[in-house]
């Protein structure tokens, strides 16, 4: 039996919807499986890590250290739990929390570490994963002592396998520690909603014109619980944060549904979006590259087209 350990990752003690998939692509035939927490309160998260098939909760603090907020004792204290509970696997949502944990313990460890996993088969410690601007899909086999990767956000379809799950506490002692820590984290100006972990973006390039029009944007994408992006060009013109940016240089995102508006389809751009599920262009020029590589094109004003299909959608 393979014990895989999948470290949840959390915000204002809630479960990101995006670790759905992650235990979705952790379980497998004769795997048990455990959902480590460290920062939330893991009762209140039984209910919904249950629903995925994650049979022991386990709630990872440090002895007297706030782990949430010393990034490498928290992965000390991660490397003590595997060890306690004798898993093998660990996996993670492949954010950039998630991929500077694994990091962190997969140094200490000295074993391989996979980020940005499509899919994965813990049996047999292999993962698939694109390169050269998604071009290229390959499988990977690590081998070491643990099997330890991140998968991308939304690139598994969450799929429920109920239980009944025990919820543990586990103490780590971790010791002192006097380097990093984290004092102030600033959210985003890209919405509620995390970009790489969105369902649903709207993005907008030059033709937006102004950081104020990015309000119709924010408007449409409000309406569908979706969050606002931007092409490189946006960024570079200050109409967007780059925390806003999608591309290869930017966040690469997957979701359900990317709506792209006044945005030309560089290859650049592509790359970062290219794995959406359905790719929605809005452009005034019909010769615009980006209608070769979208599901659905419309040819028209985005700044018509946009309030328009906002007014639909809160009608």
């Amino acid at each position: 039996m393979t014990k895989v350990a999948v470290l949840i990752e959390t915000t204002d003690n809630e479960v990101k919807a995006a670790n759905f998939g992650v235990l979705t692509a952790a379980r497998g035939e004769g795997h048990e499986l455990y959902a480590f927490v460290v920062g939330a309160d893991a009762q209140s998260c039984k209910g919904e890590l249950e629903k995925y098939g994650a049979a022991q909760i386990i709630s990872i603090t440090g002895d007297g250290a706030d782990l949430s907020a010393q990034p490498d004792l928290q992965a000390k204290a991660i490397i003590a739990a595997l060890k306690e509970y004798q898993t093998s696997v660990l996996l993670a949502l492949g954010s950039s929390k998630g991929n500077d944990i694994l990091a962190r313990v997969a140094a200490k460890l000295q074993v391989p570490l996979a980020v940005d996993c499509l899919s994965i088969d813990c049996s047999a410690s292999t993962v698939r994963k694109p390169y050269f601007a998604g071009k290229t899909i390959a499988t990977l086999k690590l081998n070491g002592e643990y099997f330890i990767c991140a998968i991308r956000p939304n690139a598994v379809e969450p799929v429920q396998a109920p239980v009944e799950a025990e919820v543990a506490s586990f103490t780590a002692e971790v010791g002192n520690y006097d380097g990093l820590v984290i004092k102030e984290v600033k959210k985003s100006a890209s919405g509620k909603v995390d970009l790489a972990e969105a369902n649903v973006i709207v993005s907008g390039g030059r033709a937006i014109g102004s950081k104020e029009n990015f309000d119709i944007l924010e408007q449409c994408a409000a309406a569908m619980d979706g969050a606002v992006g931007a092409s490189r060009v946006a960024v570079d013109e200050g109409f967007a944060t780059h925390s806003m940016q999608v591309g290869q240089t930017g966040k690469i995102v997957n979701p359900r549904l990317y709506i792209a508006c006044g945005i030309s389809g560089s290859v650049q751009h592509f790359a970062g979006m290219k794995t959406s599920k359905v790719i929605v262009a809005i452009n005034s020029d019909k010769d615009a590259p980006i209608f070769n590589k979208c599901d659905y094109g419309i040819v028209g004003d985005i700044f018509e087209i946009v309030p328009a299909l906002t007014a639909e959608l809160t009608s």
